[in-house]
């Protein structure tokens, strides 16, 4: 497994000429806010599989989105930082900061049976090996 990440801005840098362009501007001002975040993980990979954990703080079930796709793990979340409605912030960093991971995973590992556990804002995923691809004892035969 190999780590293909950079932090990039999220949005697609190509807009559309002069239809909106008000809108465009809008738009475009708000992706230049909107960070993509590089979340930390520890990876532990033994003869069965391989567990990631990752730090997603903020980020519920329904805004995280994990895929895998031609040996490519992604992993994108979005956190949600709750605040009154009232209030107005008079300094914020970070307003509601996107989680972006990007892995390459080899053949020996089987895509179809990851298991993936979010609780407290870290994620847990496993990534078994494929029964080939397992390390096996050979038997040696005297004689």
């Amino acid at each position: 497994m190999s780590d293909n990440t950079q932090v990039t801005q999220r949005g697609d840098s190509t807009a559309s000429s002069t239809a909106s362009s008000a809108a465009s501007r809008n738009s475009a001002r708000e992706q230049e806010r909107r960070v993509t975040l590089t979340p930390p993980v520890d990876i532990v990979e033994d003869s069965k599989a391989v567990t990631l954990w990752a730090d997603l703080p903020g980020v519920s079930k329904e805004k995280l989105d994990i895929r895998v796709h031609d040996g490519s793990l992604s992993i994108e979340g979005e956190s949600a930082l709750p605040a009154p409605s009232a209030v107005r912030f008079s300094h914020a960093e970070v307003r509601a900061p996107f989680f972006a991971r990007r892995f390459t995973i080899s053949d020996d590992f089987d895509t179809s049976k990851i298991e993936a556990n979010l609780k407290d804002g870290v994620l847990k995923l496993v990534i078994p090996r494929r029964e080939q691809a397992q390390p096996r004892r050979v038997e040696v035969k005297l004689g």
